[in-house]
């Protein structure tokens, strides 16, 4: 046996070799065998109380380094974009330390929270001492639940506010934060999952009286995890920003350029102008100017407001709030197009033929100035002729000529035939105390489809520039509808008695033509609502693979840099595309514009999915004090469980469950989205007209039970005493024939 090694030995050879660090593994690098063996456990166990190691399963090491593989969670990304990571098994007494992931591009992106199993190596660098690179992800963050807090005597339970949640939470004793019975507070699952009873949780934070006035939209923002306060750091990058001089742009604060926006708009980001071409060799032509407030002036890219901006992809728009993407100093001021007021802009100039055609169109980085701040009421009704003070000086030069523009492009829409479908958008207001006042449909005015096909042409622009620019850039994408889901809308249209094609390429107008066959007829919801659900939903991608519902080859967006972050990366590509400045798009935008697109679609996913939440929140409470009342309305969905019905009065979604339908078994016919009774062949379809019972009306999940009255009109028959019912039936098989054999032995005894 070799002499038994020195404690200082036997740390450096841990600290040279950190995979091999058992006893058995030192054991071997000093040649130390048998009785021996003690005496090195011995000193082991003397550095470990000393605090030089660190015992890790039947391994050792330096309790102030990192062993070479380790569990770690991820953070988030700096401002440049380098992902950094904490250890999860860390030790020691001094600060932590700091590690960078080293990602393939091969590998699947990490987000906040993911935890790894990583390889790590030790470096000597500025801002972080080791690297590493994954090896596995080892699990996901803690579930999060958000509920209403009933406190009992063993410390309390949770009862989630998600409509689909199915069971309750537990709070230990002490781990309730000082929740008080009847608190809306967000918890973290704690342990692994229990096969057998209730899952346990602990309180992170306390939201408050659930039924508080404008309570609704605060659930859905921590439900689904929504930044809405702005770090220090940008509000303070925010408040230094200064408005933009005329160095380096065109003036066009001679352009009478008019916002037009609803009533109650706080931020202006566009602003249009036209009038007729006097081109000889464009005969009834228009020029249309669309100009943005110039938001890449201020939000530079690597900076924190750029960052924040990124991270969270959009605003969200609620009925009582807006969570922004940019601070308010930026939203609502230097970046909003106020009357009178010069601002910074990126403006298009749009050429149109007498049939509304775009036939040439130009960029520029200039300064303008609003000479009137609109909203679309007041300018229909002054189209309509009857111009309130604001908008009867501007009606020759301004209002008039935005109309003729318009009713060219509507001949150009005719001919490319975009999806049309007819769908009415609920609008909920709230009175002063916060509560819903009324739920109305919002009107849909020639004023609104004016901005929204100038806008559309302005994206169409930035799309076909910054493609001749070879520049990259993010494209709006929408895919056409998948053979699945058009086989699911050609069944319903031949229920229905219509027809749509098959055999061909699809395209939009042979959908509007089917919208056009069933317009004006009992089928007209049904197929409008099938149609739509046939759609695909439109992302970003840094490859183009057209918008299928505008019917477009090419479209990106442009015209809301305020409230999107795509619109700010298309904005940055002009700008570079035509060295308009320094602030145009980085490298790093470059290199992580796939990344940024996947990452903006899925905010945009998520402030849809709360949005949509928010609302039904706010109507099941409107709802709740009319328990017991009917309504009528359409069916919207099928499925095994129940029938979903859109009420006429307030377009509020409820269930009626499939065991309080009717006397029978009604069997789910998926293909063609119904429900079919196997007595008296009564079919519930999606579109079929139906009076309901309001049943429950549930405000913190927003959900919404129902009672099925009438179908088209007639009423079906109901359980009552004395007559027949009848019990879910289920597919034969071997089970369910073995049952009934028995059962018909024991009839016949």
């Amino acid at each position: 046996m070799k002499q038994m090694p020195t404690k200082d030995e036997i740390l450096k050879w841990i600290s040279d070799n950190p995979t091999l660090t058992s006893k058995r593994d030192i054991s071997k690098a000093f040649g130390i065998k048998g009785a021996a063996r003690i005496d090195l456990k011995r000193i082991l166990k003397e550095l470990e109380a000393e605090g030089h190691l660190a015992k890790r399963k039947k391994t050792y090491r330096d309790p102030e380094g990192l062993p070479p593989v380790s569990v770690l969670m991820i953070g988030e990304a700096d401002a440049d974009g380098d992902l950094f990571a904490e250890p999860l098994e860390w030790q020691g007494e001094g600060v932590m330390p700091r590690i960078l992931m080293v990602m393939k591009s091969s590998e699947a992106a990490l987000k906040k929270g993911d935890r790894i199993l990583g390889r790590l190596t030790k470096v000597d660098a500025e801002d972080h001492s080791y690297q590493a690179r994954i090896i596995r992800k080892i699990g996901h963050n803690p579930i999060t639940i958000l509920g209403l807090f009933r406190a009992n005597a063993e410390g309390g339970r949770i009862v989630p506010i998600d409509k689909g949640a199915d069971r309750e939470w537990v709070v230990p004793a002490g781990a309730d934060d000082g929740a008080k019975d009847g608190e809306l507070v967000e918890a973290q699952q704690t342990g692994p999952k229990s096969r057998m009873g209730l899952p346990k949780a602990r309180v992170i934070a306390r939201l408050g009286d659930p039924t508080a006035p404008r309570a609704v939209s605060l659930i859905a923002i921590h439900q689904h995890g929504i930044p809405d306060r702005f770090p220090d750091k940008v509000i303070s990058e925010a408040d230094a920003q200064k408005p933009a001089g005329l160095k380096g742009r065109e003036d066009l604060r001679h352009l009478p350029l008019v916002t037009i926006d609803p009533h109650d708009a706080r931020d202006h980001d566009d602003a249009v102008y036209a009038h007729a071409d006097d081109a000889p060799n464009n005969p009834g032509g228009h020029v249309v100017w669309v100009a943005i407030a110039d938001v890449a002036h201020h939000v530079q890219p690597g900076s924190e407001l750029d960052h924040e901006a990124r991270k969270r992809g959009n605003s969200t728009y609620f009925p009582d709030r807006v969570v922004p993407m940019l601070p308010d100093r930026l939203s609502g001021d230097l970046c909003s197009l106020h009357e009178g007021v010069s601002r910074a802009c990126l403006a298009v100039r749009m050429v149109l033929d007498a049939k509304g055609n775009k036939i040439s169109h130009s960029f520029i980085r200039g300064l303008m100035l609003s000479h009137a701040s609109l909203n679309y009421a007041e300018v229909q009704t002054a189209q309509d002729g009857a111009p309130n003070e604001k908008c009867a000086p501007l009606m020759e030069e301004v209002i008039a000529p935005l109309y003729d523009a318009y009713a060219a492009t509507k001949l150009a829409r005719a001919a490319r035939q975009p999806l049309e479908l007819d769908l009415p958008e609920r609008k909920i207001v709230l009175g002063e105390d916060g509560k819903v006042a009324s739920v109305n449909f919002a009107e849909r005015l020639d004023a609104h489809r004016l901005i929204e096909e100038f806008m559309i042409l302005a994206n169409v622009a930035a799309a076909e520039e910054l493609t001749r620019l070879q520049r990259p850039l993010l494209f709006r994408v929408h895919e056409e509808p998948s053979p699945q889901k058009l086989d699911a809308l050609r069944e319903v249209a031949q229920a229905s008695g219509f027809t749509l094609a098959k055999g061909q390429v699809l395209k939009t107008r042979h959908l509007n033509q089917l919208l056009t066959q069933a317009e004006g007829s009992e089928f007209d919801e049904l197929v409008n609502i099938s149609t739509l659900r046939s759609m695909t939903q439109a992302y970003y991608h840094h490859e183009n693979y057209g918008h299928f519902g505008l019917a477009l080859q090419s479209y990106a967006h442009f015209t809301s840099p305020i409230r999107r972050y795509s619109d700010l990366i298309v904005h940055r590509a002009l700008i570079s595309g035509h060295n308009w400045g320094k602030d145009g798009l980085s490298p790093q935008d470059i290199e992580q514009l796939e990344a940024t697109a996947e990452h903006i679609s899925q905010t945009e996913r998520r402030s849809m999915v709360a949005e949509r939440d928010t609302n039904d929140r706010y109507l099941a409470s409107y709802l709740s004090e009319r328990v017991g009342n009917e309504f009528t309305g359409r069916i919207s969905g099928v499925q095994r469980f129940g029938l979903f019905v859109k009420l006429d009065e307030t377009g509020a979604d409820g269930l009626i469950p499939i065991s309080s339908i009717g006397t029978e078994y009604f069997r789910f016919v998926e293909e063609e989205q119904r429900l079919v009774g196997e007595q008296s062949n009564i079919s519930l379809g999606v579109g079929a007209r139906v009076t309901v019972r309001l049943a429950e009306a549930i405000p913190t999940t927003g959900g919404l039970t129902l009672e099925l009255l009438t179908l088209d009109g007639k009423a079906l028959p109901r359980r009552g005493r004395g007559r027949k019912t009848y019990v879910v039936r289920r597919k034969a098989n071997k089970g369910r024939r073995k049952q009934d054999k028995i059962k018909r032995k024991i009839t016949r005894k």
